[in-house]
């Protein structure tokens, strides 16, 4: 029985090997993601000896990866953001952040971390969040006396805390995975994100007053309050999301479909800055984005399916195990290869591969489901800002027009800010499990 079992084991670390090699060359040749994966999955079936599985069973298997319900929330979700961004609500977001801690030495700076942390609680799409604020804030910052690569990174790493705090798009698509309850794994993230974001600002403070960035006159409170009063409708929009999903007046998805009317209302009869005229441009933007993501989802589904026939999860779990049984080391272990795959990949096709192995020995080892999807999509969000495919170094890059050499050193503090909240989130897990605790 054992010759028997380590012979399965050996013909599906084959297969995986052969699935995931093949994906990478053929990522590397310049074929998109999704043809990729699918070429990759199609390869794989006809690679397996048994023959148990045809590829016939591929348009099932990629419709069956995008037939769930939850994933209703992540259009809804961008189109929020859209419409926040069209509709002033950005603007006076940023209005409030900076009557707020504008007389700060390297006010700007510090604008750009608390006005994300607001949106975040909003759209939960970091490329959303860099794009509304980097538009604005870098052009500022530059002409300010900012330099603008450092100008560029406080926007990437601020944008970074859009997907952490609720709600956020990669967390929709963990619970889908994972089977987990979407409104607390949303929940598990309000901690982690405001400590990601107070460390920013601490950054943001010693890097102005090293460099002597300028700071503004100290707001009235008269201003103050006029910004709040301008910004309120903005600000009762994460409150509204957030309380609804925390007291279950709501569902994730229903809420998503909240934000949206809201967002529609406010900017179109209180703001006044969005038109009937820019909805259909909107809703394009939308379908396209969630187009891409549901697209590669679909990929996924064939590609996830044949990993898990092929035993991935076993073969995973027997080679981390085999470092060691304390989860301790083996949480560092999962930590060290999500790093490694997010400076590869995007964090969409990284979840795809890495998840229906991990989450299996996630449970293994006793780790409570909602903490250990924070540890896995954080480990991702970091991603995000490494080269060589940091997509939101690319984005900032691109507004700012930066080289991204430079763009790179400036962001390495709040890397360093990051992966200390990882720890953080890794070893002391009421930081994600206490809140949704009390749901």
């Amino acid at each position: 029985m054992e010759s028997l079992d380590s012979g399965n084991c050996g013909k599906s670390a084959e297969v995986v090997v052969f699935l995931f090699v093949t994906f990478l060359v053929l990522m590397l040749m310049g074929m998109e993601v999704f043809f990729s994966m699918s070429m990759a999955s199609y390869l794989g079936i006809l690679f397996k000896s048994s023959r148990q599985v045809d590829p016939s069973i591929m348009p099932l298997r990629m419709v069956a990866g995008i037939d769930e319900y939850t994933l209703v929330a992540i259009p809804l979700f961008i189109l929020a953001g859209e419409l926040m961004n069209q509709g002033g609500i950005t603007r006076r977001l940023i209005d409030f952040s900076l009557t707020l801690v504008g007389h700060l030495r390297g006010g700007l700076s510090q604008v750009a971390v608390i006005t994300n942390v607001t949106m975040a609680g909003i759209s939960g799409a970091a490329v959303a969040d860099a794009s509304a604020t980097g538009s604005i804030l870098i052009p500022a910052m530059k002409q300010e006396g900012y330099e603008p690569a450092y100008a560029g990174a406080v926007i990437a790493a601020a944008a970074l805390i859009g997907p952490v705090i609720p709600p956020s798009i990669p967390m929709v698509i963990y619970g889908v995975m994972s089977h987990q309850s979407i409104g607390k794994l949303f929940m598990g993230g309000v901690i982690p994100g405001l400590m990601i974001g107070a460390g920013f600002m601490g950054i943001c403070w010693v890097v102005a007053r090293k460099r002597n960035y300028p700071q503004r006159e100290r707001y009235s409170w008269k201003s103050r309050l006029r910004a709040t009063l301008n910004a309120s409708w903005a600000l009762c929009m994460p409150l509204i999301i957030l309380g609804g999903i925390r007291f279950g007046i709501v569902t994730v998805t229903e809420a998503a479909g909240v934000a949206v009317v809201y967002a529609l209302l406010v900017g179109m009869f209180v703001y006044r800055e969005l038109k009937w005229s820019h909805l259909a441009e909107l809703f394009y933007q939308t379908g396209l984005t969630s187009g891409v993501i549901l697209i590669l989802l679909s990929a996924a589904g064939i590609f996830s399916w044949l990993l898990a026939e092929s035993q991935i999860s076993l073969v995973a779990a027997q080679a981390i195990l085999a470092i060691s049984s304390d989860p301790r080391v083996v949480l560092l272990v999962i930590n060290a290869l999500l790093l490694f795959l997010g400076c590869l990949l995007e964090p969409l096709p990284a979840m795809i591969i890495a998840l229906p192995a991990l989450i299996p020995i996630g449970l293994q080892i006793g780790v409570d489901p909602i903490q250990f999807g924070w540890i896995c999509v954080f480990n991702l969000m970091i991603g995000m800002l490494t080269p060589p495919v940091g997509l939101l170094l690319f984005i900032s890059a691109a507004i700012g027009k930066i080289p991204m050499g430079p763009l790179v050193r400036e962001v390495i503090p709040f890397l360093f800010v990051s992966l200390v909240v990882l720890v953080f989130v890794t070893y002391f897990p009421p930081l994600t499990t206490w809140l949704p605790s009390l749901m």
